[in-house]
């Protein structure tokens, strides 16, 4: 297993420079295709949830414009203030994914381009809050690495973790967890991510 970096938390690094992050997202949602995907398994105006929900932009602004019932969290500030500028009377709470008990099920879990960035030991933490999280039926969809480690990229000159655990053991976790696989696309060509979409069993 690879040994972890002694600071792989991404929560600073947001908070620093996550106004520089947001405008260099593009608001076109290059995940356009896995957002229909995703959709299509929710019934109308049903709540979701967006764990690691950034500025909004695009992607929880183009559930909103569906008639979904949003809710957001996020560990930074920074990026919550825009994700409330953006989508005013939008739910959202600061929160640290790792510590997810909102005593709720939704229709819906997203963590796109958010859950990669946890530890491959704090990711493994997670498929029990996202099961307590999902109400019967419920898809949840996340991006990942290709294969059990990490890597650092980088925002404003910061170092910027992201992590992943190997095909396999997503495949054992997400089934544990009450998850049945819908899809899984490595390096998907339209949006260039690694790409889980899965559905809780009913």
């Amino acid at each position: 297993m690879t040994t972890e970096p002694a600071d792989n938390d991404v929560l600073p690094v947001y908070e620093r420079h996550g106004r520089v992050w947001a405008g260099l997202r593009s608001a076109q949602a290059v995940e356009h295709d896995w957002i229909d995907r995703f959709c299509a398994l929710i019934p109308a105006g049903a709540t979701i949830l967006d764990i690691g929900c950034g500025s909004g932009v695009p992607i929880a602004r183009m559930l909103v414009e569906r008639g979904y019932d949003v809710t957001g969290v996020d560990g930074s500030a920074t990026m919550l203030a825009l994700f409330r500028a953006n989508l005013p009377g939008v739910a959202a709470q600061r929160m640290d994914m790792r510590q997810l008990a909102l005593g709720q099920r939704f229709a819906g879990l997203l963590a796109w381009d958010s859950f990669f960035h946890l530890s491959p030991e704090d990711q493994r933490g997670m498929f029990a809050r996202f099961r307590a999280h999902a109400a019967p039926g419920a898809p949840l969809m996340f991006t990942s690495g290709g294969a059990e480690g990490s890597a650092i990229g980088d925002l404003a000159g910061d170092p910027l973790y992201h992590g992943s655990l190997g095909p396999a053991e997503y495949r054992e976790r997400l089934n544990a967890a009450g998850f049945d696989l819908v899809d899984h696309v490595v390096n998907d060509p339209a949006s260039d991510r690694t790409v889980w979409l899965a559905r809780q069993r009913d």
